[in-house]
């Protein structure tokens, strides 16, 4: 549902596991780009020609169409988009600068307000569930703590995997305590083995709620959102949620395996973890995340961190993926570039595996030309 091999896939595999961090989205295969254009160089750095990476990228079956942006210190010094913004070429080219879902990009953003909290001193790293959550998960919850639920070693499995979520429902208003529920229906794992569970940060969110105080929506914006300008990034909280602005649309195949538009997402089950972003916004964060900006000096190592796959390992990805997209950025391990790329689809997550790695060969094609 949302999404590395260290932020694992959610429900699909996020790229390959062990070339990227995907923190939920799309397994992969390779697509080869045709011979890069000339790289360009933009305040000290050598860059590919982004347009035709993402033309690439838009060649791949299953996609209907793709952007991507890059930035370096903050400027934008490329973007491309291609393919069309609706099914079928139809509603043009999607603006580079569209909002996208950035699906489990969002639970390294969760993360960084918990570890936040923990550096205020609101929260520890060894408070266990139950003392914050007292009868949210029953007996196993006195074994699992904060870190836990942030490193997905809490055995809690994905409440997606009831099956009691319909992508297509629109009209059913769930709280966060029924996708737990709904998980503990499920098989457990034991705490201290990896399981990539969404349901770990639906817990996360109602640990941010209920110290802070506040919803989960207003302490992104003020913790995130607005310190960092990230003006058009908000965390949707509606059961029929839309993507504001022009963007691209995604399409998920219903039980006949007709593709059916899923612009619209139900945010309390599906879209619980999906923050709606910019390339632009996503960006800003990752730059300050790498920079140290955000995360108080010995928290960082606790966060679950984008695998350095590209560019001789000075690149990391991190991904994400819900039903008709699949969005990852890329960035410098000192924070100062970022490719942020989102894919709008037609078929479902599970089978889009090229997607991953075209998305891969777009980004080496764009941050290390000729490698």
């Amino acid at each position: 549902m949302w999404s590395p091999s260290k932020f694992r896939s959610e429900r699909c595999t996020s790229m390959r596991r062990g070339r990227t961090l995907g923190m939920a989205g799309l397994a992969c295969a390779v697509l080869v780009l045709s011979a890069p254009a000339p790289a360009a160089a933009a305040d000290g750095v050598r860059l590919g020609d982004v347009q035709q990476a993402i033309r690439s990228l838009a060649r791949t079956d299953g996609v209907v169409g793709a952007i991507g942006e890059v930035y370096v210190d903050g400027k934008r010094v490329g973007r491309g988009t291609a393919g069309s913004r609706l099914l079928g070429g139809k509603g043009g080219r999607i603006p580079s600068e569209s909002r996208y879902r950035i699906a489990s990009q969002t639970k390294l953003m969760e993360a960084t307000v918990v570890l936040q909290l923990v550096g205020e001193g609101k929260l520890s790293l060894d408070d266990k569930l139950s003392d914050l959550l007292p009868g949210a998960y029953g007996d196993a919850a006195e074994k699992i703590t904060v870190r836990d639920l942030i490193r997905h070693t809490s055995g809690i499995p994905d409440f997606a995997e009831s099956g009691k979520f319909d992508v297509f429902d629109f009209t059913t208003a769930y709280k966060p305590i029924d996708l737990v529920q709904a998980a503990r229906d499920l098989p457990q794992g034991e705490p201290g083995q990896y399981r990539y569970s969404t349901t770990n940060y639906v817990l996360l969110g109602m640990i941010i709620e209920k110290v802070t105080g506040h919803d989960r929506a207003a302490e992104f914006r003020r913790r995130l959102f607005a310190p960092l300008g990230m003006k058009h990034t908000y965390l949707p909280t509606k059961i029929s949620d839309q993507i504001k602005g022009p963007h691209g649309h995604g399409y998920t195949p219903d039980g006949k395996g007709v593709p059916r538009d899923v612009d619209r997402l139900n945010a309390t089950s599906w879209g619980v973890e999906g923050a709606i972003s910019t390339a632009h916004d996503v960006s800003a964060f990752y730059r300050a995340l790498s920079q140290g900006k955000l995360v108080p000096a010995g928290l960082e190592r606790q966060l679950p961190r984008p695998f350095p796959n590209l560019c001789g390992g000075t690149v990391s990805s991190a991904s994400g993926g819900l039903p008709g997209i699949s969005s990852t950025t890329f960035s410098s391990a000192d924070g100062r570039i970022q490719f942020a790329v989102a894919a709008t689809l037609k078929i479902d997550n599970e089978k889009a595996m090229a997607v991953g790695d075209a998305t891969i060969k777009a980004a080496e094609a764009v941050l290390c030309p000729g490698q």
